[in-house]
C-alpha cells in the first residue's frame, strides 16, 4: 500500500483543535518528538501491529528506564534519558496510528494512563536505587517515597473523572481546573510560570538526571544526583497537597 504524504498524515493524526489545547501537549511534543512521530508513523501505518500493540512497546519502553539508571555511572543516566525518549515517541505514535487507522478505543486509553502511571514510577524507584547503589537504605526509601507521591498525584487527577462518571457527569472541561477561591487561582498562576513542579514528570526528571549524573563526573560518589532524589521528593510531596486542594477548590467537582 502506498504511503500517505505527511501533510494528509498530518491533517488526520495532528490536527489543530488537538495540538493547541492548554493542556493537551507535552513542550518536548511541540518542541521536536511531533516532527519525529509524524515521519515514523509515516513509515509505520502499513504494519501489522495495531496501535494498542505500539502502547505495549511503550509501557515496555518507559519501565525499562528505571532498571536502566542502574546501570553504573553516566551511562545508566543517558540509557534512563533514552528509554524515556523512546516512551514519548511511542506515546506520540500509538496514537497517531489509532487516528489514521480509526483504532481509537476505551483500552487504548486506558494503556496509555496506567503506561504513565508505570513509567514514571519506574523511573523515580529506579533513581532511588541508583543513589543507594543498589542498597535497600534511605536513598532508596526516598526514590520509592517519591514515586508513590507521584502516583498519588495522577491518581488525584484521574479519580476527578471517576467521580464525575459517577454522578452521571460529563467529563470536566480545561476552563474548570481553575480554583474558585482568588488566594488558590494565584498560587496557582505562580505555580504555571515558574512550573517547578514540571520537575517530578517523566521528561523533565530524565532531563535532571541526566545534568546530575555529568555533574557527578566531576565530583567523588554522587552528590548530585542524591540532590535530584532530595528535590524531587520535595516537590512531589508538596504537590500531593497542593494539587489536591487546587481541585476541591477549583469547578472539577462541580456539576
Amino acid at each position: 500500500m502506498s504511503l500517505p504524504t505527511l501533510d494528509e498524515l498530518r491533517a488526520v493524526v495532528q490536527p489543530p483543535e488537538k495540538m493547541q489545547r492548554r493542556n493537551g501537549e507535552h513542550w518536548a511534543g511541540r518542541l521536536y518528538m511531533r516532527r519525529i512521530s509524524l515521519r515514523t508513523t509515516r513509515v509505520l501505518v502499513n504494519s501489522p501491529i495495531t496501535a494498542n500493540g505500539y502502547t505495549y512497546l511503550m509501557i515496555v519502553a518507559g519501565v525499562l528506564a528505571g532498571p536502566a539508571l542502574l546501570v553504573p555511572g553516566i551511562t545508566g543516566a543517558i540509557l534512563g534519558a533514552l528509554f524515556v525518549q523512546l516512551y514519548l515517541l511511542l506515546d506520540c505514535v500509538d496514537g497517531e496510528l489509532a487516528r489514521w487507522r480509526r483504532q481509537t478505543s476505551i483500552v487504548g486509553v486506558y494503556l496509555d494512563r496506567i503506561g504513565a502511571y508505570m513509567a514514571e514510577a519506574a523511573f523515580l524507584v529506579g533513581l532511588g536505587f541508583r543513589a543507594s547503589h543498589l542498597h535497600a537504605d534511605g536513598w532508596a526509601v526516598l526514590g520509592l517515597a517519591t514515586a508513590v507521591c507521584v502516583l498519588l498525584i495522577k491518581s488525584e487527577s484521574d479519580l476527578v473523572d471517576v467521580a464525575r462518571a459517577r454522578a452521571g457527569l460529563a467529563a470536566a472541561t480545561e476552563g474548570s481546573v481553575t480554583p474558585r477561591a482568588a488566594g488558590a487561582a494565584k498560587l496557582r498562576s505562580l505555580a504555571q510560570i515558574f512550573k517547578i513542579h514540571r520537575l517530578i514528570v517523566g521528561i523533565e526528571s530524565s532531563l535532571l538526571v541526566l545534568l546530575a549524573g555529568i555533574a557527578d563526573l566531576f565530583t567523588h560518589g554522587q552528590p548530585f544526583t542524591r540532590a535530584a532524589v532530595v528535590v524531587l521528593f520535595v516537590i512531589a510531596a508538596v504537590m500531593v497537597v497542593l494539587h489536591f486542594v487546587s481541585i476541591v477548590l477549583s469547578s472539577r467537582l462541580k456539576s
